[in-house]
């Protein structure tokens, strides 16, 4: 289920649709393969299938096609790929500002109501994957939608 914001593009129309959104998925990964404290994550690099499925996840996120719930597995699919990772608060923080160098890589929209946004989710889903990593973590949710994430207090400026 979406957020109801008519008369809005989506996150995902704005940014330029899935191929965008690729490009982002990938100038993060290219620069998470680069860094000593995300590498470790990935050990022999980002798999074509890992960032494809990351892609979509994000796609469906912005609100795009609903491609990782529908073929993918959904919210309990990604839940269980963060399962007993331990992400550590360092590694959360370089993980959501290496998100935000890689919208500028991909050269996604600039606009500070769409990167409010989108950062916006990134903090709310880092902090979460961070607490559902934790070996013996409590109080997670098993089952939920993928997240449809919307502009929030700030839609896109119109001039």
């Amino acid at each position: 289920m979406g957020v109801d914001e008519p008369g809005l593009p989506t996150l995902h129309e704005w940014a330029g649709g899935s191929d965008a959104v690729r490009r982002f998925i990938d100038a993060f990964y290219d620069r998470v393969e680069r860094d000593d404290l995300l590498a470790p994550f990935f050990p022999g690099g980002v798999s074509e299938a890992h960032r494809a499925h990351v892609a979509a996840w994000w796609s469906e996120v912005l609100g795009g096609p609903t491609t990782y719930t529908d073929e993918l597995g959904g919210y309990e699919a990604m839940l269980a790929h963060h399962r007993d990772l331990g992400i550590t608060s360092d590694q959360r923080h370089r993980f959501a500002s290496t998100m935000s160098l890689a919208l500028d890589d991909a050269g996604l929209p600039a606009d500070p109501e769409f990167r409010a946004a989108v950062i916006g989710y990134v903090e709310w889903g880092t902090r979460l994957a961070m607490h559902n990593s934790q070996p013996g973590a409590t109080d997670v949710v098993e089952h939920a939608p993928v997240p449809r994430w919307g502009w929030g207090v700030a839609p896109p400026y119109g001039g």
